[in-house]
């Protein structure tokens, strides 16, 4: 029995569900978005505000998609209702980032400025953190994968380095520092 898989996904006011053989559609005041579904071997029903998902078969694939379908569907549940939000932290003297439109410019340390342009469908936008400067990059969406990638492409861009940490790095992410070179003594 697939522990996630039974739990029923609860539909807030607003959110409106279309079941087809193939796919969900979940529509909410944020957009809307489609879930696959694999009509055989798993079902979807909506009844007293709820959403269920059940499956036809006891197979260990089966069971493990049964779960991931729940999975996917109360993520697009939430997305549509109220989004998702990832926040990335720039540390280092001089780096900074600006964002116009959906183009995030970052001056970190490169010869150039790395320029990432956001997909459709993502906001990005900065916060003011320490004494104005804007060091915080927030990238929101109704896609959790999307903006999670989102997030982990412009943390690629310059990881956080061990010595001095300097680089991007997720909100409250911990930093393993190494020691420097010990003088001999």
């Amino acid at each position: 029995m697939s522990r996630i898989g039974v739990m029923p996904v609860t539909l807030p006011g607003g959110v409106e569900i279309g079941i087809a053989s193939d796919a969900v559609s979940v529509k909410g005041p944020k957009g809307e978005m489609r879930v696959p579904l694999n009509g055989s071997v798993l079902d979807a029903q909506i009844g007293d505000g709820v959403l269920r998902v059940s499956r036809k078969s006891d197979e260990k694939s089966v069971k493990a998609l049964h779960g991931l379908t729940r999975s996917l569907l109360a993520n697009a549940v939430t997305g549509v209702t109220q989004g998702f939000v990832k926040k990335l932290e720039v540390f280092g003297v001089g780096y900074r980032a600006e964002v116009k439109g959906s183009t995030l410019t970052l001056n970190i340390g490169y010869s150039h400025p790395v320029v990432y342009e956001a997909p459709k469908g993502i906001e990005l936008a900065l916060e003011d953190v320490q004494g104005g400067a804007q060091t915080r990059i927030v990238v929101r969406g109704m896609d959790k994968q999307q903006v999670g990638q989102v997030a982990a492409d412009i943390r690629l861009t310059r990881r956080p380095e061990p010595y001095k940490g300097k680089g991007i790095r997720y909100e409250n992410e911990v930093i393993h520092w190494k020691a420097g070179k010990a003088a001999a003594g």
